[in-house]
């Protein structure tokens, strides 16, 4: 799932919600569970979301609903990752690029012997 995030400092409950297609009271509940997202509170008492925080919610939405982690699984999984990769962003590990590389070649490999 790819979602173009705006160029805004600051994004509403309505807006992320609407980012992440779920609702306003899913954002809340993850909230509670989950330490990485941490929106601010506006003097109106409305909370604002960073872009960080909105990239947070659409990794845990894909995590609970198109990979089936469950809620434990995902806390599990975001506090081993050391940081939330942007997968808009372009990839700079070459270890991870290397990796990928001997993946598509042992692919390419494959599907050259079926021929």
């Amino acid at each position: 799932m790819s979602v173009e995030i705006p160029d805004k400092l600051y994004f509403k409950i309505g807006e992320v919600s609407k980012l992440a297609s779920v609702a306003p009271h899913v954002l809340r509940f993850w909230e509670g569970e989950f330490n990485e997202i941490q929106p601010r509170r506006a003097n109106s008492n409305q909370r604002l979301y960073r872009r960080d925080d909105v990239k947070v919610v659409l990794q845990i939405k894909s995590l609970l609903h198109e990979q089936g982690y469950t809620i434990s699984g995902a806390k599990k999984y975001l506090s081993e990752q050391k940081e939330v990769r942007d997968p808009l962003q372009p990839v700079t590990d070459t270890t991870y690029l290397e990796t990928i590389k001997r993946e598509l070649l042992a692919v390419k490999d494959i599907l050259q012997k079926k021929k």
